[in-house]
């Protein structure tokens, strides 16, 4: 069973930056897309950043293109997400999700605070 596990989320300050990780338990090459997708309060979990594991294409939403950025570690079976610039309105849950065979699997989040 495919799991990931999220770290590096926390506390920072506006203009603050962040980097987080995705364990996964298998090699990254088995999934066919691995993304970051983030969720706050009241809101819908909605798309930040994916990335293919075969052409590494990537997708980035408007709101953090040219701050964040998707990569994979392929010896670590890790995919990051670094964040720079970051925003009060970036604060949510983000999670990690992976997909293979047409299945999506997502860790269990962790929570982003961007605070003065």
């Amino acid at each position: 069973q495919v799991r990931l596990v999220e770290s590096g989320g926390g506390l920072v300050q506006p203009g603050g930056s962040l980097r987080l990780s995705c364990a996964a338990s298998g090699s990254i090459f088995s999934f066919d897309v691995m993304g970051w997708y983030r969720q706050a309060p009241g809101k819908q979990r909605v798309a930040v950043a994916r990335i293919g594991t075969t052409a590494f294409n990537v997708y980035y939403t408007d709101s953090v293109k040219g701050r964040f950025t998707i990569s994979i570690d392929s010896a670590q079976n890790t995919v990051y997400l670094q964040m720079n610039s970051l925003k009060p309105e970036d604060t949510a849950v983000y999670y990690c999700t992976a997909l293979r065979n047409g299945i999506w699997t997502w860790g269990q989040g962790t929570q982003v605070t961007v605070s003065a």
